[in-house]
């Protein structure tokens, strides 16, 4: 499985350990192995028994190291998660019980945080692998004893916990804030903003995170807060319309539950679903699951304002008022002064119709954003009043209905945006001193209706 180079340098390795064992280069120590590799308690003593055969001798050998690198990093799928299905039985009584994943969960969240330069408080450990605890499926009977993980459940509680499968996959790379499944988003926001209304949290962005590429791990921006800027959909929209990047959209509703949607393209207007296979959603409390495209479907994201509704007419009234007043809408039809507030309003209304609501009647267009499933039957969705929204299973993500009913009834909405460092941010801002550039929701919420570029 290996190179003559990779051979070289396991053994360059195995001598360096051999050495610091001070063992005259015959073998490394458990001590010394668990130290290198950044495994502490349970998971480091288990990952040292399973690559010495089990001979519980304290002695690693060269050829074991190369059998259990072998076996763990070049392995097919099937093997790599056979070895960490019998790692996580940090007992090693070939049963796998919550009490083992959660001896493990408490080992992992140490190391990462610790890693990251925060310890979290204990109460937060426990919060967290509860959370994960509860996605996990125990089916397999023990006469006289509690149920315990299969291997099927345990395939099945890897896609939900994606973070998980991925840091316990590159165990023996030397620990640095970069090995996979450690890094966690550094989450950006004022420094006169308290901490404690965010609902996002580092535990939780390295659960979302587990689901993303690296290069999406960097930093996270804190775009809106429901707390801070209102319950306004023009403020949201205005807030996050800054660039191209992707989007976590959480929600914590009435009864508790925590969750959301990972949006990998701009929340921009379309007249049906649109987004690409990075799209997911996700639960953080009481569960702690991803659910990604199941490939049924590509109804991944939607949004959408219905002009012809009227509460959002009221609302958008004042603006083509104030944005006509200030700059000429075109194209507009000509209209005599005294009717000029009424007929731009019906002639945009209209225009919208043609644009969004392709195949629709106006009642039928929810008039919001919305992850996964069909037309008002979403995986997850959120009225443009954001007062109200609904969440069902759906086939997009082989997700089920993410609260405890259907029915959703918001009291914290908050939104960040993934910094894509290295990259040059394009600006979508119109000509600096224009109404539209010094009214960003508002020539947002312009573009999203189809008339936002009229105006010069």
């Amino acid at each position: 499985a290996f190179t003559p180079k990779e051979l070289e340098d396991l053994k360059s390795l195995f001598n360096s350990l051999a050495a610091q064992s001070q063992t005259n280069g015959q073998y490394v120590s458990s001590s010394v192995f668990q130290v290198y590799f950044g495994l502490k308690g349970p998971l480091g003593e288990r990952m040292f028994d399973l690559a010495t055969q089990g001979r519980k001798d304290d002695k690693l050998t060269f050829e074991d190291l190369v059998i259990t690198k072998g076996t763990y990093v070049k392995g097919t799928n099937d093997e790599i998660e056979e070895f960490i299905y019998r790692l996580l039985d940090v007992t090693d009584d070939e049963i796998l019980t919550r009490s083992d994943l959660d001896s493990v969960l408490v080992n992992m969240f140490n190391h990462i945080f610790q890693l990251k330069g925060s310890q979290p408080e204990s109460s937060s450990h426990c919060y967290m692998v509860e959370t994960f605890l509860n996605a996990a499926t125990f089916s397999k009977d023990h006469e006289g004893r509690d149920k315990s993980m299969s291997f099927e459940d345990f395939k099945s509680w890897c896609t939900l916990v994606p973070s998980v499968k991925k840091f316990l996959s590159n165990l023996l790379v030397p620990p640095d804030p970069g090995r996979p499944g450690s890094k966690v988003p550094k989450l950006q926001y004022s420094e006169n903003i308290d901490s404690s209304i965010l609902l996002l949290r580092d535990e939780y962005a390295w659960h979302i995170g587990g689901a993303l590429s690296h290069e999406e791990l960097e930093e996270w921006k804190l775009l809106y807060h429901s707390s801070l800027n209102g319950l306004s959909f023009n403020t949201f929209l205005g807030n996050i319309s800054n660039g191209d990047e992707p989007t976590v959209l959480i929600i914590k509703d009435r009864e508790g539950y925590i969750f959301g949607g990972f949006a990998s393209q701009p929340w921009e207007r379309h007249g049906d679903f649109y987004g690409d296979m990075k799209t997911f959603l996700f639960q953080l409390y009481p569960k702690a699951s991803i659910f990604k495209p199941t490939g049924a479907n590509s109804n991944l994201q939607w949004v959408c304002l219905n002009l012809l509704s009227s509460r959002f007419l009221l609302g958008l009234f004042p603006l083509l008022f104030r944005v006509e007043a200030k700059e000429r809408l075109n194209p507009v039809p000509p209209i005599s002064p005294p009717y000029a507030y009424g007929s731009v309003a019906v002639y945009v209304a209209n225009n919208m119709h043609l644009q969004c609501a392709v195949n629709f009647s106006s009642e039928t267009i929810p008039n919001g954003i919305g992850f996964g499933g069909r037309i008002n039957h979403f995986g997850m969705f959120l009225s443009a009043s954001f007062d109200q929204g609904h969440t069902f299973s759906c086939t997009t993500f082989n997700s089920p209905c993410l609260s405890k009913t259907a029915k959703i009834c918001p009291e914290v909405i908050e939104c960040w945006g993934v910094v894509r460092k290295g990259l040059e941010q394009e600006t979508t801002d119109v000509v600096k001193g224009t109404v539209l550039e010094r009214f960003k929701e508002d020539r947002h919420m312009l573009n999203l209706v189809g008339i936002a570029n009229a105006s010069e």
